[in-house]
């Protein structure tokens, strides 16, 4: 997948999103955040440029490129329910995003690398596809080899809240997670008007 090397504080700012959604809080990793006093104020923006904005905010938080964001739209345009908040939830069954809901990584960025090496496991099996949609009922774990990597071990024990949303449990005795039910619109922790997706791509 291609790497957007904007710095992350940048781009949050360009999208209207905190940081700390994507898992980044300390300054130090982020670089400066101050910003230019001499810089002229942005006009306001076209309908499509707010549309595309928030397409590309889902993007950005959850590392998702067009042909696949694409797809997960055209399941949500088929499926029942609202399109917006059936293409939202989707995604954030993804198994990258559930393992930094769970604490079990820093960012998503850093869940995708380490689930691609395959380190962690879904109903005991290795699993290593990022996309990999998670259902109620299933237990994601850290593979038994990868227990005693010290960063790994290290997000299996802090004590640090998670700040889990309702649809996930943490049994840090464990050190695994479990999907209790799909995750609902609320869930979602970031701001974002999905409708204005659906009707980016509704043109």
């Amino acid at each position: 997948m291609a790497r957007n090397m904007q710095p992350i504080v940048k781009r949050c700012r360009a999208l209207g999103i905190s940081p700390a959604v994507m898992g980044y809080t300390e300054k130090s990793k982020l670089g400066s955040t101050k910003r230019n006093p001499n810089a002229k104020k942005r006009t306001k923006k076209s309908e499509y440029a707010t549309q595309l904005n928030e397409k590309q905010k889902v993007k950005f938080v959850y590392g998702i490129q067009e042909k696949q964001f694409r797809a997960y739209y055209e399941k949500a345009a088929k499926a029942q329910g609202i399109t917006g908040e059936v293409l939202l939830t989707t995604i954030e069954r993804r198994l990258d995003n559930v393992i930094f809901r769970l604490g079990l990584a820093k960012t998503r960025r850093e869940a995708r690398e380490l689930v691609s090496h395959g380190h962690y496991t879904v109903n005991g099996s290795v699993v290593n596809i990022p996309s990999f949609l998670v259902k109620p009922g299933m237990v994601i774990g850290v593979k038994e080899t990868s227990r005693s990597i010290e960063r790994i071990k290290g997000f299996m024990e802090e004590d640090a809240f998670r700040g889990l949303p309702k649809w996930l449990s943490y049994d840090a005795k464990k050190g695994e997670g479990s999907v209790l039910a799909m995750p609902a619109r609320d869930d979602i922790d970031f701001e974002v008007e999905e409708h204005l997706i659906v009707e980016l791509y509704s043109k």
